[in-house]
């Protein structure tokens, strides 16, 4: 099994049926991806900083802040509902590849069409669940267990705005397999400057 990373298969999509309004949207998607990547980013290196920082407390002067691993388990979700979308986009979610790259075109596209058919309908089911579960414990006035006591309705919405961002991608997805397009990963072009 691989990520997908080392390249598109031969004959993986023809660039020129990527038509302007599929451009427009993967344009859209690659910006939206990237604001929430680069925010991923930004709790990544918080909570890499905050745990450095619990150490040399706890190490150094034997005051351990009890409320960073909190904070640091709570960004790690941050990370993984705002990287998702980009990881579909760069073709780093986890995938047989083995098996597709030994398929013709025609069944390689229809893989396509599935795997973005199930990240769509898994993003609905995030979109859906994580939106009814955020409002049920905002009714409730559910808090976070530990020091912080945080409300727990603020970390549940990363379930449904992870989910919008998944779907966007995979309504991108889908419409490159089905309009015979390479996927966002592979596609390389002026308009993209690099591989989106």
């Amino acid at each position: 099994m691989t990520n997908g990373a080392a390249g598109p298969a031969p004959h993986e999509g023809d660039a020129s049926r990527e038509g302007p309004a599929l451009r427009a949207l993967g344009g859209v998607v690659r910006a939206v991806a990237g604001v929430a990547m680069a925010l991923a980013a930004l709790a990544l290196l918080a909570s890499l900083a905050l745990i450095g920082w619990a150490v040399v407390q706890r190490y150094a002067f034997n005051a351990a802040p009890v409320w960073v691993d909190e904070v640091v388990g709570f960004a790690l979700v941050a990370v993984v509902m705002l990287s998702a979308a980009q990881a579909l986009r760069d073709g780093e979610h986890i995938g047989v590849d083995l098996l597709v790259e030994r398929l013709s075109a025609q069944r390689r596209r229809w893989v396509h069409l599935w795997s973005a058919l199930g990240a769509g309908a898994f993003s609905v089911v995030l979109i859906v669940n994580g939106w009814g579960t955020a409002m049920l414990a905002k009714t409730l006035g559910l808090v976070t267990e530990g020091s912080l006591e945080w409300p727990t309705w603020w970390l549940m919405l990363l379930m449904p705005v992870g989910g919008v961002l998944l779907l966007l991608a995979s309504i991108e997805a889908f419409w490159r397999a089905a309009a015979g397009a390479p996927p966002a990963h592979a596609a390389r072009g002026p308009h993209d400057g690099e591989a989106a």
